[in-house]
């Protein structure tokens, strides 16, 4: 999000190092006991962009007074019966682990913080459950401090507007989806296109995240969520569209079958792609509409004569049609997130906003529950082995480990950051030793230390802007946190640094073996889950007799497209065919969607070969298994065939239309490398 070591990284470091000295500066002018709570959270909650400061904080205040409300009802109830205080707290953490995990957007990091903060809580209070009030209160101040100092400082020094970033990343995203698609309307497109046209699932991921910060921008108008939602969906359509025009364009090119007329408006599609940015509104939308209708008016009548070629090309300019369209409106909604006004920069832009709901996203409860027990058996078997030990700096290390568990819950790989926290606690812990006992005594009054810990803070805060090393650097901030190096006398015991640090490295440790223990096979197992709820989808819509939602389809089918390719990565394997299969799934819901919508048209007694088809395509992906995926049923293709000859032989043009652009589709997803029986469809084999 920022350039590596430039400015945009020097700023936000300064502007972290100002709001981390300033959370110390107050909590130790109003006499907290642990201000160094209030100098993590400045760096915990500090974002680069001002909107995401200020929503990040309101979600940690509202989850650290829920945590802390948690904590003073468990400890005065149950705190003569251990054993029930212990299943009480790590019950909490683990259904707020497990609510954080369904919602998968930035609000769940209130539910996070929820559990963790009850945690921190609860542990530390066991022998001394008279003070628990007062612990909770105190914990609520010093970490509200930091909030507000990170959201002040962030938010009004030279602060980075989220909407300017989300404006600056949909014109990139625009840019690089235009040319994606001038690219796949040659006949022999890139090899790399397929793959790149994929990355539109990361990008509209990140534009849904990015429209949670929204409402608390600081620094402009914010777009209308509901125009960021519109946009995500005219994007989504993009992927199945392109994909489906490169593969009729092979079809037709392999058999020389593309009229001269056709590939004219296919060099003018090229030319309208690469355009868009120097055209005006009025002007797009101009060439767009005659694009579109001079690709209705190439399409060929289809009939009970029609031939494969026929029904290859009506679909190629259907989806062209369509994409240019999708492209079209892809550019209004970016002139309307633009324009600080509410009012529509076109009657299209209206019609797209209106009545528009939240995004779909795909929704994990077997993955939400593995987590949940993971920070459940974290909290009890952790206690157990300290109350067992003996081990006064015990609680630390549960506590640390309860806290990463619900932290990590969410990475397609926990243990990555988990390994990544030891190397930079283990670090901090030697720059600590440093600081706390050569310099630190040797400095006189808050102005000395701050300068003493300028260099350090500056230089990692920095660091926590660039992809490769933020991994190190955040864990060794948290790290320089230590209640010795910072408190009103600024040095401690040697005895009690080396004790807690030592307790935080075997907090991480103990992480590291519950998480391998209990995910020996969690990023494999991920990855089966994500694959089989889309076929079950596929499944379940197939069967379905009411109007179907394929905007819905489309987000969770592009949201699982996006949670895929980093755990493939993870998992050691190539992510280009497995991400293909869900594009090819993609594509079969969209046609499923046509065919459904099109049985709801029919009369009653011309839905029986419709009906089969969707049924067996239902009972296909319902019985597939992710380890050996087997091909489509040759049965299923007859049905097809048979449906197909059905719908070309209806009195209803339109109803021919429409059931050939279905079947043809569903034909090329499920049967790609089959040519059409004449005897079944009328149709010649392409040469």
């Amino acid at each position: 999000m920022t350039k590596r070591f430039g400015m945009d990284a020097a700023l936000f470091s300064v502007k972290a190092y100002l709001a981390s000295m300033l959370a110390i500066y107050i909590s130790l002018s109003i006499g907290l006991e642990r201000p160094y709570w209030a100098f993590l959270t400045s760096y915990i909650v500090a974002q680069p962009l001002a909107g995401a400061v200020v929503s990040k904080a309101m979600f940690r205040v509202v989850g650290t007074f829920v945590g802390a409300g948690m904590a003073v009802i468990l400890v005065p109830n149950l705190v003569q019966a251990p054993e029930l205080l212990v299943i009480g707290t790590g019950a909490w953490l683990a259904l707020c682990v497990f609510v954080s995990l369904l919602d998968r957007t930035p609000r769940s990091y209130a539910f996070v913080l929820a559990g963790y903060t009850a945690v921190l809580i609860v542990l530390p209070s066991v022998d001394v459950p008279e003070t628990i009030f007062t612990v909770a209160s105190l914990r609520v101040q010093e970490i509200t401090i930091g909030i507000v100092c990170s959201s002040f400082v962030h938010a009004l020094v030279f602060p980075r507007s989220v909407s300017a970033f989300m404006l600056q990343r949909v014109s990139t995203i625009l840019d690089d989806a235009e040319r994606w698609s001038r690219d796949s309307l040659q006949a022999e497109p890139d090899a790399t296109i397929d793959k790149e046209r994929q990355r539109l699932a990361l990008d509209v991921t990140e534009l849904h995240q990015l429209s949670i910060h929204l409402p608390y921008e600081t620094t402009r108008i914010a777009p209308r969520i509901r125009t960021v939602r519109a946009l995500q969906d005219q994007l989504s359509l993009i992927m199945p569209l392109g994909a489906a025009v490169t593969d009729r364009i092979a079809q037709l090119d392999a058999a020389k079958a593309i009229p001269a007329d056709v590939e004219k408006l296919l060099a003018d599609a090229r030319d309208w792609f690469g355009q868009l940015n120097a055209l005006s509104l009025a002007e797009r939308e101009e060439a767009a509409v005659a694009l579109q209708r001079r690709s209705r008016a190439l399409e060929p009548e289809v009939g009970p004569d029609a031939s494969w070629k026929e029904l290859i090309l009506l679909s190629l300019l259907s989806r062209l049609s369509a994409l240019i369209g999708a492209h079209r409106d892809c550019r209004i909604l970016a002139e309307q997130l633009a324009t600080p006004s509410t009012r529509p920069v076109s009657p299209r832009a209206a019609e797209l906003v209106e009545g528009r709901r939240g995004r779909e996203l795909h929704v994990d409860v077997g993955g939400a529950t593995r987590g949940a027990i993971g920070a459940f058996l974290t909290i009890v078997i952790g206690c157990a082995l300290w109350i067992g030990s003996g081990w006064h700096e015990g609680a630390t290390a549960v506590m640390l480990a309860g806290v990463f568990t619900a932290l990590f819950a969410a990475a397609p790989d926990p243990l990555a950051p988990l390994r990544t926290f030891f190397t930079g606690t283990f670090i901090a812990t030697l720059i600590g030793l440093l600081y706390g006992f050569v310099l630190l005594p040797r400095l006189d009054g808050f102005v000395e230390y701050a300068l003493a810990m300028a260099p350090m803070l500056l230089m990692l805060g920095a660091l926590m802007q660039s992809p490769r090393w933020a991994g190190i650097a955040l864990p060794m901030l948290l790290g320089l946190g230590s209640p010795v190096l910072v408190s009103d006398q600024y040095v401690g015991g040697f005895a009690s640094f080396v004790n807690g640090a030592f307790a935080q490295l075997v907090g991480i440790l103990y992480a590291i073996v519950v998480i391998r223990l209990l995910n020996s096979t969690g990023t494999r197992a991920a990855i089966r889950r994500t694959v089989r709820a889309g076929w079950a989808d596929i499944a379940e819509r197939a069967n379905l007799m009411s109007a179907p939602d394929v905007r819905a389809w489309i987000n969770r089918m592009l949201d699982r497209i996006a949670l895929l390719a980093p755990r493939l990565a993870m998992a050691g394997r190539s992510p280009g065919a497995p991400l293909y299969d869900a594009l090819r799934d993609l594509r079969t819901g969209v046609a499923i969607g046509e065919l459904r919508e099109l049985r709801l048209d029919m009369p009653p007694s011309k839905r029986g070969p419709l009906t089969e088809v969707l049924q067996k395509v239902g009972e296909y992906y319902r019985a597939l298994d992710p380890d050996k995926p087997a091909p489509a049923d040759p049965i299923l293709l007859e049905d097809i065939d048979i449906a197909m000859t059905a719908v070309l032989n209806d009195e209803d043009p339109q109803l021919s239309r429409a059931g050939a652009l279905g079947l043809v589709s569903l034909r090329r997803n499920l049967f790609p490398a089959s040519a059409p029986k004449p005897s079944a469809v009328s149709m010649e084999a392409p040469a």
